[in-house]
């Protein structure tokens, strides 16, 4: 009973499972369908939205394309209206241009037409002139065959005079010598004799004569030639009118603040002392407001400092480095501007041949100056005075070129680059010498302050042309000191003489008048007094140009009536 209990027991259970197994599937299933119902009724709203979306973008995609196609083709209408536009343009201008060429073209050939046509009227009246001078030459050469003929008869006429001259002539030598036997034995002295006592009173009368007419002439030629001088020197000066420019040994540089100052020194003066050795020149920064000092002798490297100073506060960058790269540019920019400088002064001046270190030289003139004259201006001015005066000599035009060169040249000396113990003009004449100059420029140039002999008619014009250009108002300056200080000693040494009573130094020292006593000094001993000033002047000074020493002798009378 346990068994069929226990099977009973089991059979149902597992009816029961299977009876519960197959429920639960059948709900499973029932609700898998539900929801795979729901999945398709989300899929097939979802494809229908696709749908409808995807037909409204289709819309949208064939409304733009439409829209797209419409405007290119307006924009393909406009480029087709502009592009016709541009062709009839070029067209237009391709006809005017056409026009233009060929009215320029009808133009010219109407000029060249006139230009035939007055080539023919030249030509024929060149051939009626051709003509007129052949009849011209046919009767002159008519005329010459008539005065040949006319010669052949004076010559025949002439010989036959010539030979009744001839027998004239012996028959008067003939009489002559019965004279002279006759004259002989009247005054019992041989002919020889009485040739000789006549030629000797002939010779006296013509010497006495001779010396007459050369002391006139003389007093004649120093009457005029001093008038003659001052007229030519006067007409030379006032036919020349320039210029003068005053140079110093140091240039300001002015800055736009004092804030500049310490860039310029920099770090423990590092950046100044590289200026000053790259430019060799002094730069003085002192309490000057908003400006610096450049001090040398030499003007180019002043030149150099400046420029490189201007440019590096411009550029702002001011350190070693740059300083010694900025000088070295602007050093050969101012070797540029120094050959433009000569060039231009040699083409203004028209002269030709020059040596390129002559022209060079000529430039460095411009950044020099010889007591407050710039070197330069006082070339060129005795250049055009030399010129100038040569012309007024009358000289030819090839020994005025001359005069000319020489003039621009004289003081070439003092801008040479090596250093020498030679005067400049000797030095000056050296140079000329070495780069082939004409002899008679180098004379000219070397005799300029009487160091040598001159031996041309050029010389002495440099000579002159360069004391004028020195020695007009306004053309040097010195310092007030060292001026006063020459004018004393001017003074000094003329009273340091006997018999001098008063010196006045006169014309900035250019004239030194001494009076003396009348009782002390004669005439003569006057003449040697101005002579041996002149000679210790000469020894002992310097000065510019040259010194004329007057010694004015006066003896006055004085007695009263009471």
């Amino acid at each position: 009973m346990d068994v069929q209990m226990l099977t009973g027991i089991a059979v149902g259970l597992v009816a029961g499972l299977l009876i519960g197994y197959v429920v639960v599937r059948l709900f499973f299933k029932k609700t898998e369908l539900k929801r795979i119902e729901e999945v398709n009724a989300k899929a097939d709203r979802a494809i229908e939205e696709a749908r409808h979306t995807a037909k409204r973008i289709i819309d949208e995609a064939e409304a733009k394309a439409d829209m797209i196609i419409e405007q290119a083709e307006k924009e393909n209408e406009r480029i087709k209206q502009r592009k016709i536009k541009e062709a009839r343009e070029h067209f237009s201008r391709l006809k005017a241009d056409f026009k233009t060429e060929k009215a320029a073209e009808l133009v010219e050939l109407k000029e060249r037409r006139m230009e035939i046509k007055a080539l023919m009227q030249e030509l024929e009246s060149k051939q009626s002139q051709f003509k007129e001078r052949e009849d011209k030459l046919n009767q002159r050469a008519a005329e010459l065959d008539q005065r040949e003929e006319e010669l052949g008869a004076i010559r025949e006429n002439l010989e036959k005079q010539l030979k009744i001259v001839a027998r004239k002539k012996e028959e008067l030598e003939a009489a002559n010598e019965e004279r002279i036997k006759a004259l002989a034995n009247i005054a019992k002295m041989s002919e020889a004799e009485a040739r000789e006592q006549l030629l000797e009173a002939v010779r006296a009368k013509a010497e006495t004569d001779a010396m007459a007419l050369i002391k006139e002439t003389i007093n004649q030629a120093k009457a005029s030639a001093n008038k003659e001088a001052k007229k030519i020197i006067i007409q030379t000066i006032q036919r020349m009118a320039a210029e003068y420019t005053i140079e110093n040994t140091v240039s300001v540089f002015n800055l736009e603040s004092d804030d500049l100052k310490g860039q310029i020194i920099g770090r423990e003066g590092r950046n100044i002392r590289a200026l000053e050795a790259a430019t060799g020149t002094e730069i003085i920064v002192d309490d000057t407001p908003e400006a610096i000092v450049i001090s040398s002798f030499d003007p180019i490297r002043r030149e150099v400092a400046r420029l490189a100073l201007k440019r590096l506060v411009a550029d702002g960058r001011i350190h070693p480095a740059r300083i010694e790269e900025v000088v070295e540019k602007t050093r050969k920019e101012i070797d540029q501007q120094i050959v433009e400088i000569g060039e231009r002064t040699v083409i203004e001046l028209d002269l030709h041949g020059l040596h390129p270190y002559l022209v060079k030289m000529v430039g460095r003139m411009r950044f020099r100056s010889s007591y407050g004259q710039n070197l330069l201006k006082h070339s060129i001015e005795t250049a055009h005075l030399c010129a100038t005066m040569a012309a007024e000599l009358g000289l030819s035009p090839k020994q005025a070129k001359l005069a000319k060169r020489a003039g621009l040249l004289h003081d070439i000396g003092k801008v040479a680059e090596e250093d020498s113990e030679l005067s400049h003009a000797i030095l000056g004449m050296k140079l000329c010498e070495k780069y082939g100059e004409s002899p008679v420029v180098v004379n000219a140039v070397g005799a300029h302050h009487d160091e040598i002999e001159m031996n041309n008619i050029i010389s002495p014009i440099v000579q002159a042309c360069d004391a004028i250009s020195g020695a007009r108002p306004g053309a040097r300056r010195e310092i007030l000191e060292s001026y006063l200080k020459r004018i004393g000693e001017l003074e000094e040494l003329a009273m340091s003489y006997e018999g001098v009573q008063k010196a006045f130094a006169m014309q900035a020292g250019r004239e030194l008048r001494v009076i003396v006593e009348a009782d002390k000094v004669s005439d003569q001993y006057a003449d040697d007094l101005s002579f041996m000033i002149s000679q210790k002047i000469q020894d002992e000074m310097q000065y510019p140009g040259q010194i004329k020493v007057t010694v004015i002798r006066e003896k006055r009378a004085i007695n009263f009536a009471r």
